[in-house]
């Protein structure tokens, strides 16, 4: 049986160059030589196989190349494409992802990020179910920290890229109550005693300024279980006229209640989402949602993380301004 072959190591590479190890280091890092023994370094090291030690490269550096992703709930399909378009970018630069899902429990969600400390990761990523938990601030002391969606506790990122939710919310809710509707249900993924979630309160604030009756419902991303809480609501003796769900995973099980319980969309019920899903448009009828960008949010979120990992923070803050995609989900309400 052949034998495994064995890692090539700095000093053969030294050996071949005729260099000293630590020359040989340096010009594989790019430092202190000239550009002929960078590339006479470069080349022996092709030819040898010789792959820098991640191991050894983290201990001598402080570095483990790796970049932190605590998302929410991977059960939401917008937050898996989030992770996928991190972790892409994050490779494309020579980083790496390691991701972990909180599974919609804030509790989870502050064992997971000491874990992801305690992991040495150069930097974090979070979506985060609890922004005001008084753990961000400790852990933005051991390492860079960026939110997306919503703010962390004042003071406790090194950049945030935010959501404009009292637009995203008022461009849907006007949209609605310009097509006539005034009985809705809302279907939020916010648990009832979790703090400090801006889009919940502008729900409830714009329903107030536009005079409409708003059930607030909270509601699990899973297809499953999103689809049992829209059954209830649906098949309540005081249907709403729409649902507005935030998250487009909510609102594919309203559709699922809708087709039980035998109601058209937009016939019976309008729908909107939140987040604009590529499945979204898929659907029939397509949802109406509201657009986030999320290429521009992966490529600041890694951009802040990876200059303040790198020791060069930029501006902390960006907001991202919501668009709203009319589709054919919502229409007037029935007479």
């Amino acid at each position: 049986m052949p034998q495994p072959r064995k890692r090539a190591t700095i000093r053969e590479v030294a050996k071949a160059t005729g260099l000293s190890p630590a020359a040989v280091s340096y010009a594989l890092r790019g430092m202190q030589v000239s550009e002929e023994t960078m590339e006479r370094v470069r080349q022996a090291a092709a030819e040898l196989g010789y792959e820098a030690d991640p191991i050894a490269r983290a201990l001598a550096s402080g570095r483990t190349g790796m970049i932190g992703l605590l998302c929410g709930s991977l059960e939401d399909l917008w937050q898996q494409s989030l992770a996928v378009g991190i972790g892409r970018e994050l490779l494309d630069r020579d980083r790496y992802a390691l991701i972990l899902d909180a599974g919609g429990d804030p509790a989870r969600e502050i064992l997971l990020a000491q874990r992801l400390r305690d992991q040495r990761v150069d930097g974090l990523i979070v979506q985060p179910l609890d922004p005001s938990a008084a753990l961000w601030r400790d852990l933005a002391q051991a390492l860079p920290v960026v939110s997306v969606g919503d703010s962390l506790d004042a003071g406790a990122t090194v950049g945030e890229v935010v959501f404009d939710n009292q637009l995203g919310v008022a461009l849907s809710l006007d949209h609605l109550h310009e097509l006539g509707h005034r009985r809705l249900a809302v279907l939020t993924p916010t648990r009832p005693g979790t703090p400090d979630r801006p889009a919940d309160r502008y729900v409830l604030a714009a329903a107030e300024r536009l005079g409409l009756d708003v059930a607030l419902c909270t509601s699990p991303q899973a297809l499953g279980e999103a689809t049992s809480v829209a059954r209830r609501v649906l098949a309540g003796p005081s249907r709403p006229t729409a649902v507005f769900c935030l998250s487009d995973s909510i609102a594919y099980g309203v559709y699922a209640a809708a087709a039980e319980l035998g109601l058209a969309v937009p016939g019976d019920v309008s729908v909107m989402g939140y987040d604009d899903h590529p499945m979204s448009g898929l659907l029939s009828p397509a949802l109406t949602t509201v657009d986030w960008d999320i290429a521009g949010i992966v490529r600041t979120a890694v951009e802040l993380v990876l200059a303040a990992a790198d020791g060069e923070p930029r501006a902390r803050r960006t907001v991202q301004v919501p668009s709203l995609r009319r589709r054919g989900s919502t229409a007037h309400p029935a007479r």
